[in-house]
């Protein structure tokens, strides 16, 4: 069956079901920044996002209430008026972009990053360097007392080199 005339991707639900997904991918990028999801999905939520963006640069009430109707989330709406729409103002769409990761494992699905074009996945990463820095102070602790352990076997180790050796002395010094 061939897809002219098809506006919508129906991701095998029903319309309800579908709604309450891409409003969900859609405010989930919105407070994060950055999904992860398959590339389909990824596909109609920026449609959806760039919409809402591009209403938003109205920044009246009128526009609000549209919004809110659409993704019903307090937050959302106001971070998409306050903030989202204030960024964008001099860009004429364009807002998001779609990184392909490769394949899930389970079904091998196509996934993909989709993300604001300024998202600061450097100040991202900075914030994960740090706790990775606080989280490798404890491994620094178990290599030290890794090593006082290597230390104690070797000792152990020369003792009973040591021990053997009196007692080949004593066995030779009887006979």
């Amino acid at each position: 069956m061939s897809s002219h005339r098809r506006r919508v991707k129906h991701f095998d639900r029903k319309s309800g079901p579908r709604k309450a997904l891409l409003r969900g991918l859609v405010t989930s990028l919105i407070e994060h920044g950055r999904i992860t999801t398959t590339v389909d999905r990824a596909k109609e939520v920026r449609r959806h996002v760039e919409k809402a963006i591009t209403l938003g640069k109205k920044g009246d009430l009128a526009t609000t209430r549209l919004l809110l109707s659409r993704f019903p989330n307090q937050e959302a709406v106001n971070t998409i008026v306050k903030d989202l729409s204030p960024r964008f103002k001099t860009r004429p769409g364009g807002y998001t972009r779609i990184i392909k990761i490769g394949r899930r494992p389970g079904d091998t699905a196509e996934m993909a990053f989709l993300e604001f074009v300024d998202y600061d996945f450097e100040a991202k990463g900075a914030a994960k360097e740090e706790a990775k820095a606080t989280k490798a102070e404890p491994k620094t602790a178990k290599k030290a007392t890794a090593a006082k352990k290597a230390t104690t076997k070797q000792v152990a180790a020369k003792k009973k080199s040591v021990k053997k050796a009196q007692k080949k002395d004593r066995a030779a010094a009887r006979a």
